[in-house]
């Protein structure tokens, strides 16, 4: 029978020991600490085990209530906070208790497409507010007031939502201009922090938004999937509301969320997280220092000049031309950059492509941009 030829597979990362570049990653490598977490409390839903009121947050040994109630608020200078399944069920726990019949959401054409997904799976209109186009694709202040005052004519707008950075270029944006502009036309603003929270500073009272979400495998040093969520007080009762009939669960969190490996790994990574924060000027610093390497050899950043960020988007027409020679050329830059053991950038991309160096040490940096040196002159 066909069930008996069934063979235990093994399923070994190939990308072990590389140097990685992926945005998605880069923010999301596990400390050490998180690492023998993540083997003790790998099984299932093993920190149900020490549930007492079928509330995940309220669990106290291991200490999730003090993270939740406590630690989270205090370093995304919020009120409330809760942990989700990651940060597209954060927003879309917001925008569906936001939601209105008719209603609309406004948010930067720079956004993840999660974040459009939530608004339609909520039964929400989408504005987008265009970016200023190539080279910067920025998101001005002018032009979300103006989608705004735009918007407001076709209808109730809900909310306001302002990628902060944009996953594509790293831009960052005024989100506190913004969100003052939103709060004349009396529209709660989200901030999708999924690349910001856990890498840079971030305060929800500073950016004067209503709620924050951020992504714990990718920017807090945790196995995913797993976000977070700060917000205002005022909008607890509303966000937060619970069951008729199981009144200990919160609806919009299905009753608990991150069960497990997932939040052990988050808090266990989180006081190394803490501190990393507390350095960001050099990341950025770095970052701009990569992005000036690149431009020399006539690879060009695009989005926010100088950089704020350790994401970044590259424009390479001589790759491209490059690749357009080749064998099997759309996928020479993966096959240069995986004989390097440099891993991240997707394969199939040679004339635009994003990267980040975050957590990387000046010698890891050196060595990705004589990479691409190397692979230009070789096809030169």
């Amino acid at each position: 029978m066909a069930g008996n030829n069934f063979r235990k597979v093994q399923f070994p990362r190939e990308t072990k020991g590389f140097i990685n570049i992926d945005p998605l990653q880069t923010g999301g490598k596990l400390t050490e600490d998180a690492r023998k977490a993540l083997i003790e409390w790998g099984d299932g839903y093993s920190i149900c085990d020490f549930c007492t009121t079928g509330r995940l947050d309220e669990i106290k040994k291991p200490p999730v209530y003090d993270f939740v109630h406590e630690q989270l608020p205090k370093f995304l200078d919020c009120d409330i906070a809760r942990v989700t399944n990651g940060a597209r069920e954060a927003k879309f726990a917001v925008i569906h208790s936001l939601a209105r019949s008719g209603g609309w959401v406004v948010m930067d054409s720079n956004a993840h497409y999660s974040s459009y997904v939530a608004a339609e799976r909520a039964g929400l209109n989408v504005a987008l507010v265009p970016n200023t186009g190539y080279p910067d694709f920025k998101i001005t202040v002018e032009k979300f007031a103006e989608t705004l005052e735009e918007t407001r004519r076709k209808g109730d707008i809900v909310l306001a939502l302002i990628t902060y950075p944009d996953g594509n270029y790293g831009n960052i944006s005024d989100v506190r201009k913004i969100a003052e502009i939103c709060s004349d036309y009396d529209v709660p603003v989200l901030v999708n922090g999924a690349y910001a929270v856990g890498r840079m500073p971030v305060s929800l009272k500073d950016m004067k938004a209503d709620f924050i979400v951020g992504s714990g495998h990718k920017s807090m040093a945790a196995s995913g999937p797993i976000g977070v969520l700060g917000m205002r007080e005022e909008w607890g009762e509303i966000v937060l509301r619970k069951s008729k009939k199981y009144r200990n669960k919160e609806i919009e969190m299905l009753g608990c969320t991150a069960r497990g490996a997932t939040i052990v790994t988050l808090m266990a990574s989180f006081p190394h997280v803490r501190e990393r924060v507390k350095r960001w000027n050099d990341e950025v610093e770095k970052a701009r220092y990569f992005a000036g390497k690149m431009e020399e050899l006539g690879i060009k950043q695009l989005g926010d000049k100088p950089h704020n960020h350790d994401l970044m988007f590259f424009h390479a027409e001589n790759l491209y031309e490059i690749s357009k020679k080749v064998k099997k050329g759309r996928f020479f830059l993966y096959r240069e950059l995986k004989s390097r053991k440099i891993h991240g950038i997707k394969p199939g991309l040679t004339r635009y492509f994003k990267l980040s160096i975050y957590g990387l040490s000046y010698e890891e940096v050196d060595y990705v941009i004589n990479a691409f040196a190397e692979i230009l002159e070789k096809y030169s």
